[in-house]
């Protein structure tokens, strides 16, 4: 019994086994079939590996180890698992192939089996294999597809072994010897040495013959006639005759003048390996497929089962040539009964990768699981509880993203992820979430130059992107004792901007101006009015010192500081859209500014991005699988994302309405964001819904027990939890790959923002014709009462507010949203109130409510409210300010800007088909006329 697969060795056909394990090798079972069944090689593939990695404990001790030294990846950990086994297979194997010359003892890695159609980079992950194995009885696989063949000429060309795998056909074959013999044909002419290079072609066995099968059956189901006992006798031999026509091709081949030539020089012929020879079908002998391949220079690569099989019952004699008359009749007769045997072939190269590539994704999703578990508290946690219908939907779409394989096409900036237009150019913010982009050393310098000079604080003049960010980095870390205190202002209102100017000493804060275009108007006219401030109260000189600029090169803004001689200058990457660039300068610099450690905040946030990087499988990676449920809730129904958070990380909704609803909100489609809405009862809510609720461990917070009652109503809930405030950097980066993910799903562009844009042009058209007459048209009201004036898309019945507001709030229907939108100065009590208008509105019409302050907002939720679903209803509140400012240079002053900024807006959601109203308050009391307008929504809801 022992003997038999010593005795297919004497028949010329080498004993190869598919499999290998740590255990396997720790155990000392290769070297026992070595020495017990002459074996002389082994394979290896994705499912031989997840079997091995993906379940029990042989690998912890080593990947802990690894991690240890460094965090990484979850192709990279896998890999250095791999490489481990691989290297101790070849070393047991080496006396094999030092006996043998060269001519066996090989042991076989595959190149990412998402490569298969990738020549260049199927070469480069060839070569990189080869280097890092270090081992010259290695064999690295390369599937044999057009792409793959011709990367095996250039690999056996610089000297690589290769095992070219996924061969279904005898065309194919031909292809792969040809690559084979003028790799060697190359390396001759180059004077390098032949003798020790080494091939084999693996040719797929069994699955020919379970898809021939399976045709047959099909065929004799539906009725077969007069064909019927000749489709009946061709189950089971296919494959066979397949196999051994491809042989008699290789026969010929050696037989070459061309091969003779090459093997005058030493060259070893490219053997055939028959792969896939365990038996499908229960019915045939499990032997079949290694009794009827016996052959000269062959080698057949057993499943340890069939090698279990072969070595109880298998016959061992020279099958492969013979009845090569019956094997040319079996094919004759597949062509002849219509069973296409090439289209067979053709889609199994197809579905062998795929294969290949769903076992590569469980392998890496079961290593990347461990390796998330070895992290702990590293790793920001995230949980699921979704109901069954949205958790169903939610799989359906992870396995999507899986098989089409979002992760890395995220990170190859694939624009046909999104929807093939200028996507692949705003992927910049991946690359900024490394950190190296960043001179720190700069940034520390600068920051101890100025706590040295004495400053103090600084005012962030920014919009959007620019200052969102660095605004939830300075409410969630602080400042230290090292860093400046951050003022930032993102508003044209005049009240806020005095109050920022009263709550800074000139002398000692320095001014950010941000701004990635540096066209941007509010940054504009604010960095013109407090420069004006400051040369006056310090001199021209000693204000340029007071500022620095951040904005991408090119812009005005660069040509402007430069001009006027700012203090310095820091660069923003053009491939970074706004919303998408807290961590890069626009987050990093403020940050620094803070006093805070920049390299040790991106050490942070690194495993998240390794996380989140290209090879974790959508089931594991922590932004693609937020992204698919964020987006698959909104495509049913659930479009409405209410964030929660605790106490210490509470600014953080603000920064996600920008990213959510300008990167989504368009096209009709979308994510609304809902932010600091207080929570009611569970049962009030209907099912447009979807609650995230972002926690620090140890931040007491009453939402704790509110969500939970969420959960137990049956409404889906996300809970983030971070174990300290400064991993808030890895929350920045999960949600930039989510809503690119989001984008994904919902099939839109989730780098553009058009209706941004639009109330852009508005606005600068209404101050251009300012700056001209001196005079800002607009509409007349409607209705007016006290100091409240009403404007409105359509007439709305009432004879005084409080009927115009009950007309106006009946047409919120279920599934709608109700939005605040006020241009005044955004301080405690104007927010007070309007939290109670939202309020009232939630507990009256069952409705998400959202609100914002102008223009703040119009650089975040704006986009969605123009360009996402039509399901809001907006209330737009506007005042005129008890005291203007100038702005230096200009006719307009602040309160004429954020007038046109709010027309503007009121004009887009016009044209956009938005059910608005607005209420002015007139002869600037903001704060009464507020309150007024509560009054009225009170009586209107009665």
């Amino acid at each position: 019994m022992t003997m038999r697969l010593r005795q297919l060795s004497l028949a010329g056909q080498a004993v190869w086994l598919d499999f290998v394990s740590r255990e396997f090798l720790r155990k000392g079972e290769l070297q026992k079939l070595i020495e017990q069944d002459g074996l002389t090689g082994v394979t290896s593939n994705p499912s031989i590996f997840e079997k091995a990695m993906g379940h029990g404990t042989d690998y912890d001790a080593s990947l802990e180890r690894f991690l240890n030294q460094g965090d990484a990846e979850p192709v990279d950990v896998y890999e250095y698992l791999a490489v481990e086994d691989i290297q101790k297979a070849a070393e047991i194997l080496r006396p094999v192939y030092n006996h043998l010359d060269g001519k066996d003892g090989y042991v076989s890695l595959e190149v990412s089996p998402y490569l298969a159609l990738d020549t260049e980079a199927t070469l480069a992950e060839a070569r990189r294999l080869w280097q890092a194995v270090g081992r010259s009885n290695l064999m690295v696989k390369v599937p044999g597809t057009q792409a793959g063949a011709a990367a095996i000429q250039q690999l056996i060309a610089e000297g690589i072994n290769v095992n070219v795998t996924l061969l279904f056909s005898r065309e194919s074959y031909r292809a792969v010897a040809e690559a084979y013999m003028a790799g060697l044909e190359a390396r001759v002419q180059a004077g390098q040495d032949i003798t020790r290079l080494a091939s084999v072609a693996s040719f797929f066995i069994s699955r020919i013959d379970a898809e021939i099968d399976k045709k047959i059956d099909q065929r004799l189901q539906a009725g077969a006639g007069e064909d019927e006992a000749a489709l009946k006798a061709l189950k089971g031999r296919v494959a066979i005759a397949n196999a051994k026509l491809a042989y008699a091709d290789y026969q010929a081949m050696i037989r070459s003048e061309r091969w003779q030539a090459l093997a005058a020089k030493g060259a070893q012929p490219q053997r055939l390996l028959w792969a896939s020879t365990g038996t499908k079908n229960p019915d045939y002998p499990d032997t079949l497929y290694v009794d009827e391949l016996i052959g000269l220079n062959t080698v057949n690569t057993m499943p340890p089962a069939t090698m279990d099989a072969f070595r109880d019952h298998g016959t061992v004699q020279q099958t492969i040539t013979q009845d090569l008359d019956e094997a040319k009749a079996v094919l004759e007769s597949v062509e002849r009964l219509g069973l296409d045997l090439p289209g067979i072939t053709n889609g199994l190269v197809s579905s062998g990768a795929q294969l290949f590539a769903d076992a590569a994704d469980n392998l890496l999703g079961a290593v990347g699981a461990k390796r998330i578990a070895l992290l702990k508290g590293n790793l920001n946690h995230v949980e699921y509880a979704l109901p069954a219908d949205l958790e169903q939907a939610v799989e359906q779409g992870l396995d999507k993203a899986r098989k089409e394989g979002w992760s890395r096409r995220l990170w190859q900036r694939d624009a046909s992820l999104w929807t093939n237009q200028d996507e692949a150019q705003w992927g910049g913010w991946l690359t900024a979430a490394q950190g190296s982009h960043i001179d720190t050393t700069a940034l520390v310098i600068l920051s101890e130059s100025l706590k040295a000079e004495g400053y103090t604080d600084v005012v962030l003049l920014g919009m959007g992107g620019s200052s969102l960010g660095p605004e939830v980095l300075a409410n969630t870390l602080g400042t230290t004792p090292e860093g400046l205190r951050l003022h930032v202002l993102d508003s044209t209102d005049p009240a806020q901007i005095a109050r920022v100017r009263q709550a800074v000493d000139l002398a000692h804060t320095l001014f950010l101006v941000s701004s990635k275009s540096g066209s941007t108007l509010e940054p504009e006219i604010l960095n013109a009015y407090f420069f004006e401030l400051a040369s006056q109260a310090l001199g021209h000189e000693q204000a340029t010192l007071n500022f620095i600029a951040i904005t991408d090169p090119g812009s005005k803004l660069e040509a402007s500081a430069k001009a006027q001689g700012y203090r310095t200058l820091f660069y923003g990457d053009p491939t970074i859209g706004g919303r998408y660039s807290v961590l890069s300068a626009f987050g990093v610099v403020p940050l620094s500014l803070l006093g805070h450690d920049v390299d040790s905040f991106f050490e942070i946030l690194r495993p998240m991005v390794l996380s989140c990087g290209p090879s974790a499988p959508p089931s594991i990676n922590p932004g693609v699988h937020l992204g698919v449920v964020l987006g698959t809730a909104a495509q049913t129904g659930r479009d409405k994302l209410t964030l929660l958070a605790s106490p210490k990380i509470a600014s953080m909704g603000a920064w996600l309405e920008q990213l959510l609803a300008e990167s989504t909100g368009k096209q009709g489609k979308g994510i609304i964001p809902v932010d600091l809405e207080p929570l009611m009862a569970p049962s009030q809510y209907g099912h447009d819904r979807l609650f995230v609720y972002i926690r620090v461990d140890g931040d007491n917070s009453a939402l704790d027990g509110q969500v939970d009652a969420l959960e137990q109503a049956g409404q889906p809930v996300i809970r983030i939890s971070l174990m300290r405030p400064d991993l808030i950097g890895q929350e920045f980066f999960r949600w930039e790959v989510a809503t690119a993910i989001a984008g994904a799903v919902l099939e839109i562009n989730p780098f553009d923002q058009p209706d941004v844009e639009a109330s852009k042009i508005k606005t600068r058209a209404l101050t251009d014709e300012y700056e001209k007459s001196g005079q800002l048209s607009t509409d007349k009201p409607f209705y007016s009462e006290d100091t409240l004036a009403f404007y409105s898309d359509i007439p709305l019945d009432g004879e005084s507010g409080e009927a115009i507001l009950k007309a106006h709030f009946a047409r919120l229907q279920p599934g709608d949203y109700a939005a605040m939108l006020a241009y005044m100065e955004r301080n405690p009590a104007h927010e007070t109130l309007l939290t109670r208008i939202r309020v009232l509105l939630r507990d009256r019409y069952r409705v998400a409510t959202v609100g914002g302050f102008g223009p703040r907002f119009l650089h975040s939720t704006g986009q969605a409210y123009k360009g996402g679903p039509n399901n809001g209803v907006f209330l737009q509140i506007t005042a005129e300010p008890e005291q203007d400012l100038p702005i230096p240079g200009r006719r307009v002053s602040f309160g004429v800007v954020e007038a046109a900024q709010a027309q503007g807006d009121l004009s887009v959601l016009a044209e956009r088909g938005r059910r608005h109203l607005r209420i002015h308050i007139q002869h600037g009391n903001s704060e009464a006329g507020l309150q007024r307008i509560v009054q009225l929504v009170e009586a209107a809801i009665a």
